[in-house]
């Protein structure tokens, strides 16, 4: 699945301007029980993000006293700015961490795991926004039936992978895929566990697989992908 399966459409994605206010910033994050909002250029591209977090220090640092002092780190400088700041450009987070459209939903999520963000704007091809996707959009693929994770399974081991679905079976119970039987050799069950554990709404995965051949020991070649399975069907035997 990528963003695009997920992500809420850019006609329905709340907005600022650089020149939105402090306070209307803040009536349109609390009006649409949203955590942060997107800005906008006059061209309709992504300049930055304005969160709560942006909007924290004018209020945490309200009783603080006037000073000339210089500030003792660069966070403690951006928050005497934000402080200050009476616009969105002024407060604003920039560059904004963007994803596009087709990005899938798992480097989605390990880009706002990385960037401690909420949620990303998507950007289309021209860097204007074409829609937002939060972390509950990401989480919306846990949400797929079992019916749909096993239709998946199978689509991808037989008719991907062309594994024979002759005496191995898999059954998903609340998104745990449970692989039983045997297959033909021990890198293909490891190339078929491996694979289903990516599937999008995917909880785990519970190998019961057994296999004929065990090709692992037979030859191996370092960094080979998948492990052997493709060396010893690809190579030629040793003279």
């Amino acid at each position: 699945m990528t963003v695009a399966d997920v992500m809420t459409p850019a006609t329905r994605v709340i907005t600022a301007t650089s020149d939105t206010t402090y306070k209307q910033v803040a009536t349109l994050l609390s009006e649409h029980h949203i955590s942060a909002l997107p800005v906008l250029d006059a061209d309709g591209r992504v300049i930055g993000v304005v969160s709560e977090a942006d909007l924290l220090p004018k209020e945490s640092r309200s009783q603080d006293a006037p000073t000339n002092r210089p500030a003792a780190s660069l966070s403690e400088h951006h928050a005497r700015q934000k402080a200050r700041a009476a616009t969105a450009a002024e407060l604003m987070t920039t560059p904004a961490v963007t994803v596009t459209a087709g990005t899938p939903v798992s480097q989605a999520a390990r880009r706002m795991e990385r960037a401690r963000v909420k949620r990303l704007p998507v950007l289309d091809p021209d860097g204007r926004l074409a829609g937002l996707v939060s972390r509950a959009d990401i989480l919306r693929v846990f949400l797929r039936s079992d019916a749909q994770l096993l239709e998946d399974v199978h689509e991808l081991l037989v008719e991907q992978f062309w594994i024979d679905p002759a005496g191995w079976s898999a059954d998903v119970d609340d998104g745990v895929v449970r692989l039983s039987g045997q297959m033909e050799t021990n890198s293909l069950v490891q190339i078929a566990v491996h694979a289903v554990g990516r599937i999008d709404g995917v909880v785990a995965v519970e190998n019961d697989l057994t296999y004929a051949l065990d090709d692992t020991e037979l030859r191996s070649v370092p960094d080979a992908p998948y492990g052997s399975v493709f060396d010893t069907r690809h190579s030629r035997p040793h003279d």
